[in-house]
């Protein structure tokens, strides 16, 4: 039996691809910052481990506790809109510290057991916000090209021991915490420079119609990744993102 390691899974696209996995008949390691055991249904091929990407200590001991990993899901992230101008660096470091950081160091963390038996499949989930300028998350749209960028040289190196390396892209969702997070940490909508140009894009972007992202649509693009060696590098997840993929070749 086969076991996934997800960040990320109190809620959302976390949450949603361990339910996928549990469904379908995996060993699963479902990690939180805070850790719930309520957030999923009961299962003996569950287990629920504390796990912070950015705590080096958190990192080792959660790795150390889940034992062989056959894919990994860096899934945890988070959101912080604002125009580059307002954004402090502290927030800045703390887009980069989770959303980049953390997914390497998860990563690096992972890498040496399945090096060592020469299989494995890495899923950094990010954006599809890195697929067209957009603003007000021009550093979170950073913080994951990032992991786009080193995800795609990852491939290359590791290729030779038998191990996969894919990113899914989701689009906007209305299903997760996400937003919610994010808007925790808006920061200038009354500020007298930006306050009427980001008032003016929230509402078009609230006002835009078209079919979004559901998180279903993310666990099934994670689930392709990690069991057909045949799925290409990048996998846009969600009608939106598929969209905008579309209209970037």
């Amino acid at each position: 039996m086969k076991t996934v390691m997800i960040t990320g899974c109190s809620s959302g696209f976390g949450l949603e691809t361990a339910r996928h996995f549990l469904k379908q008949g995996w060993q699963v390691i479902a990690t939180m910052r805070t850790p719930s055991e309520d957030v999923l249904p009961p299962s003996s091929r569950l287990r629920v481990l504390q796990l912070d990407v950015t705590d080096v200590s958190s990192i080792h001991n959660a790795i150390e506790a889940a034992g062989p990993i056959d894919v990994l899901v860096n899934n945890a992230g988070f959101g912080a809109p604002a125009p580059l101008e307002l954004t402090s660096m502290e927030t800045s470091r703390a887009l980069f510290e989770t959303n980049t950081f953390g997914t390497i160091a998860v990563t690096q963390a992972v890498l040496p057991q399945m090096r060592e038996h020469k299989s494995g499949v890495i899923v950094n989930v990010t954006s599809s916000t890195t697929l067209k300028p957009l603003p007000l998350v021009g550093i979170y749209r950073a913080a994951k090209a990032a992991v786009n960028a080193f995800s795609e040289s990852l491939a290359i190196e590791v290729e030779q021991f038998g191990v996969r390396v894919h990113i899914v892209l989701p689009g906007s969702s209305s299903e997760t915490r996400f937003r919610d997070t994010a808007r925790t940490h808006l920061r200038g909508m009354d500020d007298e420079i930006y306050g009427e140009f980001m008032q003016q894009t929230i509402a078009r972007m609230q006002a835009s119609v078209g079919q979004g992202t559901r998180s279903k649509d993310v666990a099934e693009a994670v689930w392709y990744a990690a069991t057909d060696p045949s799925a290409p590098m990048r996998i846009p997840a969600g009608a939106d993102a598929v969209q905008w993929a579309a209209e970037t070749r």
